[in-house]
């Protein structure tokens, strides 16, 4: 089959189509055939040698296809399902193994292409406004770049919850995206701490969900009322330098919390919750997930770089 290989760290040019082995699932795996493989932040982190890996190196942790083969020991699928994830390993190939347990069921009416493109960035919205911070109607919210793919999804599930919602964005296309979404207030990132505490009559946001990292962090802290909680979920721009804790007291005994997805993935009944829940909105229509940019699987190079350039919007997604 083929399959993208890195064979050491560096830029997107490291990412090569290779042929390889088709893998064999073990026990409790499931052999799927690939329909469409989400790209997100974390493949060009690790691709980047920014997290550590092993080489030769398949990126892809999202994907979503058809289940071929069953490992010995699966009971709750079958050949023929359609299924996707968001804790797989080396999806950017042809074929990947699914862990039973970390595999979603796709329902009906649902795409292929959506189904690759909710589980990472949906999820993680689902426990940001949840378990990170459970947002309730009347919170005011600051989210930045409403126009990703985290973001537009973020702006949807915060406006169904009842907030007010303040997103940053850096263009006029991508303003017109996060107004369409359901944005309340849509600024750019100069001065963005000023426009909240204006937009708020001085009080400052409940929340700040920050996936951009070291280029925000400072306002983000500046933009919360008192006892306000910034939830760091990513570093777009770079990560955060360390920092005095003391700055938490002095803003207003701020909260300050660093989440990753694997810590709301403990167990197959909260991975059903969060996946259930957004594959339903989604089947319904109260749920619109925006693919900004498909790519054929021998284009990875040019995915990772669009996204790291910030010129795509959505969601990014590879197709073997």
């Amino acid at each position: 089959m083929h399959a993208i290989v890195a064979r050491e760290a560096g830029g997107p040019e490291v990412l090569t189509l290779a042929q390889v082995e088709r893998p064999v699932p073990g026990p409790g795996q499931l052999l799927v055939k690939v329909a469409a493989v989400g790209v997100n932040f974390i493949d060009t982190y690790k691709r980047s040698g920014s997290y550590k890996v092993g080489y030769p190196f398949t990126p892809g942790s999202e994907a979503s296809g058809t289940v071929e083969e069953l490992g010995d020991g699966v009971t709750g699928f079958s050949a023929g399902d359609r299924v996707a994830t968001a804790e797989g390993v080396n999806c950017y190939a042809g074929y990947a193994l699914i862990d039973e347990d970390k595999a979603l069921p796709v329902p009906r009416g649902v795409d292929d292409f959506t189904a690759a493109a909710l589980p990472l960035q949906g999820i993680t919205a689902h426990y940001l406004i949840n378990s990170s911070f459970k947002v309730e109607p009347g919170h005011t919210v600051l989210l930045h770049a409403g126009a990703g793919g985290v973001g537009l999804l973020l702006i949807q599930l915060l406006k169904a919850r009842g907030a007010r919602v303040i997103t940053t964005v850096s263009t006029d296309d991508k303003e017109q995206l996060a107004r369409e979404a359901g944005a309340d207030h849509v600024l750019r990132y100069d001065g963005f701490a000023a426009r909240v505490r204006e937009l708020t009559d001085g009080a400052g946001a409940d929340v700040v969900y920050d996936g951009v990292g070291k280029d925000t962090f400072d306002g983000s802290l500046a933009a919360l009322r008192v006892r306000g909680t910034l939830v760091l979920f990513g570093a777009a721009s770079g990560p955060v330098p360390p920092f005095d804790p003391q700055r938490l007291n002095a803003g207003g005994s701020l909260y300050l919390t660093r989440p990753t997805i694997g810590h709301f993935l403990r167990n197959a009944q909260e991975r059903r919750w969060r996946s259930d829940e957004l594959f339903a909105a989604v089947a319904d229509g109260s749920l619109t997930v925006r693919i900004g940019a498909r790519y054929d699987l021998a284009e990875a190079a040019q995915a990772h770089d669009d996204l790291e350039q910030r010129r795509t919007t959505g969601k990014v997604i590879l197709v073997p």
